[in-house]
């Protein structure tokens, strides 16, 4: 199944680059990187349960 959805912040910021988490009650089911235009595409396993999106900030230093 695909999901998109558009992103856009109030500001004008790009989030270009940005790495998202999919999850599906609270478990991440797919990831995704928002490209240029801010259309993102999750691949995601078929299934029932409450979505989320959130920022993946694994790979961030403190």
């Amino acid at each position: 199944m695909t999901i998109k959805i558009k992103l856009e912040l109030a500001s004008g910021q790009s989030m270009a680059g940005m790495p998202l988490e999919l999850l599906r009650d609270g478990k991440v089911i797919s990831r995704a990187k928002v490209p240029a235009g801010g259309l993102v595409a999750f691949e995601a396993p078929a299934g029932a349960g409450q979505l989320a999106v959130r920022v993946d900030r694994s790979g961030v230093k403190a």
